[in-house]
């Protein structure tokens, strides 16, 4: 049998040697730097629907196509930017 989450459950983890808050709570869940209020949320909805994974994937293909300008802005004859 499993526990209910009527309130908000906080954990704290190290990541890359950083301190993390880690909120878990019925709508979603919270990563925040320890001491700040702003950080990453995720709503269980976008969880389960894929809109996490959709918004993820879309980030990464645009980082990847600054990327790619970027190093055909170095490369360009002559060395001037476009």
């Amino acid at each position: 049998m499993t526990t209910q989450l009527n309130s908000p459950l906080r954990r704290e983890l190290k990541i890359e040697g950083e301190p993390y808050t880690l909120t878990i709570a019925s709508d979603g869940l919270k990563l925040v730097p320890k001491g700040r209020r702003k950080g990453y949320e995720l709503a269980w909805k976008s969880f389960v629907t894929g809109e996490a994974a959709l918004a993820t994937a879309l980030n990464a293909s645009l980082e990847q196509g600054r990327e790619l300008e970027r190093r055909r802005r170095a490369t360009a004859p002559g060395g001037k930017r476009k």
